[in-house]
């Protein structure tokens, strides 16, 4: 009943986590090697989870979009 096929997420290369959260792709890097986020796939190939990016996206504090448009102080 539990299969592993459905219960992870759906893990998109460097370029489309990028896109999905507006940063460039250095950005989505550095995350992964601060521990940010969990890099997945091989050497040649990294991959990350979409809903962990969805969770990073909501409560952002990275230098993303939105820790931008919430000016400090507010």
């Amino acid at each position: 009943m539990n299969d592993p096929r459905t219960t992870r997420g759906k893990r998109v290369p460097t370029s489309l986590a990028a896109l999905a959260l507006g940063v460039r792709e250095g950005t989505i890097r550095q995350w992964a090697r601060r521990g940010k986020i969990t890099r997945y796939g091989t050497r040649r190939q990294a991959l990350y989870d979409l809903d962990e990016l969805a969770t990073l996206a909501a409560g952002d504090d990275g230098g993303g979009r939105a820790a931008a448009a919430c000016p400090r102080g507010a």
